[in-house]
């Protein structure tokens, strides 16, 4: 499952425009897929032949407004996009991120709040695990309530909280200070010859914030590749080769046996995957093997 990142912001600020500069689409509200750009890959690709070259990829998903019922629906992501206004000469983008912090606090506050009432209720079965949590969601209220945040609270949470003070939170300022995300929508819908051609050899503005993202989430890349498709997948940092196959699909985990390991590099070099394991470049490994950012894998399964 791809990992996914949510965009929030003040009215007006540009979180619709970051969705299309990211995406490539039109923002809806709803939920799009942002390309990791890598080098490595096209040269894999090249190297082994493969007629399709896959990015890997960050699921995106816009919320229109802010609020605890809005901000609630980015429970599940894995980081926060904090778009700032920087170019309209109204608005401090300091004092519009200081706005998106409070946000954000008052709606973990809500939903601890809403836990409780809801948790409070079923207690009075007599379950002695929900009244342990209600004392618990009592403690962290009034926690909240005295000025901090659930991100500093000492000791382990409800799994049901999900925190939103606990994700990464990327400010992304939309202005001549940070990002012209109108330009950047605007050259996502070019021809992306054409886009490469207007910045002259510039990285894209777009593309380092997706940088800045896999960075925060200490996220690392795998590749596969073959004559059909070569593609790129992300790991957490620390995950295993068993993790790499749930990955790439639930089927290739269940039945995993092993999974022959080459650096991408080494395998660019190599020429071929046969020439690589011809020199011992090429590793047989088991489940617990730890992926290394730049591992090309083919996974050995049977299910």
């Amino acid at each position: 499952m791809a990992l996914e990142v949510g965009i929030v912001g003040l009215p007006s600020s540009g979180k619709s425009t970051l969705f299309h500069a990211l995406t490539g689409t039109s923002a809806t509200g709803d939920v799009g897929m942002a390309s990791v750009p890598d080098e490595r890959l096209l040269r894999v690709a090249e190297v082994v032949g493969s007629r399709k070259v896959t990015s890997a990829a960050i699921r995106v998903v816009e919320v229109r407004g802010t609020g605890p019922a809005m901000l609630g629906n980015l429970r599940k992501v894995d980081a926060l996009l904090v778009v700032l206004d920087g170019f309209s000469g109204t608005r401090s983008p300091a004092d519009d991120l200081e706005t998106l912090h409070r946000e954000v606090l008052v709606a973990d506050r809500d939903h601890v709040e809403r836990r409780l009432e809801r948790v409070a209720k079923q207690s009075k079965s007599g379950d002695a695990k929900l009244k342990a949590e209600v004392a618990q969601l009592e403690r962290l209220l009034m926690h909240l309530d005295a000025g901090h945040t659930l991100s500093d609270w000492d000791g382990e949470l409800p799994p049901e909280l999900e925190p939103l003070t606990q994700k990464p939170l990327i400010a992304v300022e939309n202005g001549a200070n940070g990002i012209d995300l109108k330009l950047e929508a605007e050259l996502a819908d070019l021809p992306a010859e054409e886009a490469a051609a207007f910045r002259d050899g510039a990285r894209s503005a777009v593309d380092e914030v997706v940088r800045r993202l896999t960075d925060e989430l200490d996220l690392i890349t795998f590749f596969t590749a073959g004559d059909k498709e070569a593609r790129a997948w992300t790991l957490r940092r620390g995950q295993t080769a068993l993790d790499a196959a749930g990955t790439i699909h639930s089927d290739m985990a269940r039945g995993f046996i092993r999974c022959e390991v080459i650096r991408w590099d080494d395998l660019v070099e190599s020429g071929s995957h046969a020439e690589a394991a011809k020199r011992g470049l090429q590793r047989l490994e088991g489940k617990a093997h730890e992926i290394q950012d730049g591992d090309v894998l083919n996974v050995r399964f049977n299910v």
